[in-house]
């Protein structure tokens, strides 16, 4: 199936096939969440078969939205399509944007709208394997160093996040 993904292109908003958003490091939207419990946050491992990033630890889910798919929408969407989760309510936090290397000559370059959930204790999530190969319940506290000791593990995008969005990420709305 093909998908075309919000992307700027000469500074209009387009639809443009996915892979080549990232063949060509073209900027686009993307939505990113981050499932909390008793301090700690879900991360997944990406499935070997996924075209960048495969094997590595991430946040809890990310991915694009579809042209003209709202944010929330996807974002509620792809928990459930990834790790069988649903009926969390999410929380917008911010926007952010950043640009990384991601491998085999393919770059994000991602305007990313951020959620945050707080799933209840007593449900896990269900990994679907052709996208998840493994999770994790980490407590925060240690993440950030655990991502400095061996960054070789972790997505470009979660080493971003918690160098330079941590606080917009994990410290409580006012």
């Amino acid at each position: 199936m093909t998908i075309h993904i919000p992307t700027w292109v000469d500074g209009t908003l387009q639809p443009v096939e996915k892979l080549e958003a990232h063949q060509r490091g073209l900027r686009h939207k993307a939505i990113s969440v981050f499932i909390l419990r008793s301090g700690k946050v879900l991360l997944q491992r990406r499935a070997l078969g996924k075209y960048h990033t495969p094997g590595l630890w991430a946040n809890t889910c990310c991915t694009h939205p579809h042209w003209e798919e709202d944010p929330l929408t996807c974002a509620t969407r792809r928990l459930d399509e990834e790790l069988g989760i649903n009926g969390v309510s999410l929380t917008f936090r911010d926007t952010v944007e950043y640009r990384a290397d991601v491998g085999g000559g393919l770059v994000e370059h991602e305007v990313v709208d951020i959620f945050v959930g707080e799933m209840p204790m007593g449900v896990e999530p269900v990994a679907n394997p052709d996208e998840v190969m493994d999770t994790i319940w980490t407590p925060l506290s240690g993440l950030a160093d655990e991502v400095l000791r061996k960054p070789e593990t972790f997505t470009p995008w979660l080493q971003i996040y918690l160098r330079d969005h941590a606080s917009v990420i994990f410290e409580p709305s006012t």
